[in-house]
């Protein structure tokens, strides 16, 4: 078994779809663990027209890749990369929690479900700019 793996690794093309098909399962599993803990239903909010849920959830989005995007490039071998992508996963998921334990005088997610986009824009920055600092760290 190990030896066709191996082979399957070895061949570029393959390999690079190992890495996609494995990158887009996670980011669907990470998405769904965001959504179980927000205060609204992301896909709903989005489908309203919901702005800043839409950017909120986009932030989330570019996080979680930009971490496998580090995972992927420092390690050698898949299942390392996965290990160290939802390593920081949590990571990102512990950063949300702090945000909205910093932001006491309003509810994060109150605020993107009511449409306010300076939350959301906020959420996303947020998002993508720890997803680079727990990327430098990946190895």
């Amino acid at each position: 078994m190990n030896a066709e793996v191996d082979q399957i690794m070895n061949n570029v093309y393959l390999k690079t779809l190992a890495f996609f098909s494995v990158s887009i399962v996670a980011l669907v599993i990470f998405l769904a663990i965001f959504a179980l803990i927000t205060r609204y239903k992301d896909w709903e909010e989005i489908k309203r027209g919901n702005v800043a849920a839409a950017m909120a959830t986009g932030g989330k989005i570019f996080g979680i890749c930009n971490i496998f995007r580090f995972a992927i490039l420092n390690n050698d071998t898949l299942f390392e990369s996965v290990v160290w992508s939802a390593y920081g996963f949590l990571l990102l998921l512990v950063t949300y929690f702090i945000y909205e334990f910093l932001t006491p005088y309003f509810k994060i997610d109150e605020q993107i479900k009511n449409g306010n986009n300076a939350v959301g824009l906020i959420s996303l920055i947020i998002s993508v700019s720890i997803s680079y600092v727990i990327g430098a760290s990946v190895t």
